[in-house]
């Protein structure tokens, strides 16, 4: 029997978790799944990072590490958000929710689809809604960011990050080559043009701007050659930023609750 609170989140990452908190906030019963190693940029905002370290806190919420779908109720019970390491989604069919949400962000379908719950919602490009899910939400920052689509898909990927303060890929840097990073930088530090932010094996890597380091991946990651591994905002007022949730996160938490309304997904009773 599906639950009606029960939400599957397939995937942590910044924008996921901004969608995550919001349902949360809202009363929905939330499960996150997860890769075994994720590789959350914007990691202060990232529920996944608990998969590392047990636990993580994103704007006052926690989220917790379980080992299998069983726990699910006894984090619930202390109004935590559980989060478990299973890519494929095979817990889905044990829990059976009212709704799958794939927040993977991978600009490719990783595996969903609209067996896997009543209600199935992919975020970003790699989905047709009315045929890998019901319904797709635009996350490319424009006009059309947050735009519920019913039928048809969102915009392709450019691989070009949204203007900040006039700054697009520029403020986005790629590994150099493949191998363990050594961080020489963390998030929040402000940074300059030129300083080296991390090493991957001998090869260093240079702050591509002046400004504020909003993410970097988790030291000891292994990366691989052109993979994004930090993002830097030029604008040094911001650092607060690096720790909250996303105008673009919000945005896209809001079109989802509005499907999950629309189509009478409710939230728990209080």
């Amino acid at each position: 029997m599906t639950d009606k609170n029960i939400i599957v989140v397939r995937g942590g990452g910044d924008l996921a978790s901004g969608v995550i908190h919001r349902l949360y906030r809202c009363g929905y019963r939330v499960l996150i799944l997860e890769s075994e190693k994720p590789s959350a940029i914007r990691r202060e905002v990232a529920f996944c990072e608990a998969i590392y370290d047990g636990e993580a806190f994103v704007e006052g919420v926690l989220s917790h590490k379980i080992e299998s779908a069983d726990e699910c109720w006894k984090v619930w019970q202390m109004r935590e958000i559980p989060i478990l390491t299973d890519a494929k989604g095979e817990s889905i069919r044990l829990l059976k929710p009212a709704a799958v949400i794939d927040g993977i962000l991978a600009k490719r379908n990783l595996g969903t689809s609209r067996s896997m719950a009543p209600l199935t919602i992919a975020l970003g490009p790699g989905f047709t809604a009315g045929e890998d899910v019901d319904y797709v939400v635009e996350t490319m920052r424009g006009h059309d960011l947050g735009r519920i689509i019913d039928e048809g898909e969102a915009a392709p990927n450019t691989g070009i990050p949204g203007i900040i303060a006039g700054v697009g890929k520029e403020r986005v840097i790629h590994a150099p080559e493949s191998g363990r990073i050594q961080n020489k930088a963390k998030i929040a530090d402000f940074v300059e043009k030129g300083q080296i932010i991390a090493r991957i094996g001998n090869a260093p890597v240079a702050a591509s701007l002046t400004g504020v380091l909003r993410g970097i991946i988790r030291d000891g990651y292994e990366v691989k050659k052109g993979m994004k591994i930090a993002d830097i905002d030029p604008r040094r007022e911001q650092k607060k930023n690096c720790s909250t949730i996303s105008d673009k996160a919000r945005c896209i938490a809001g079109s989802v609750v509005e499907i999950l309304l629309a189509e009478g997904v409710l939230p728990c009773e209080k």
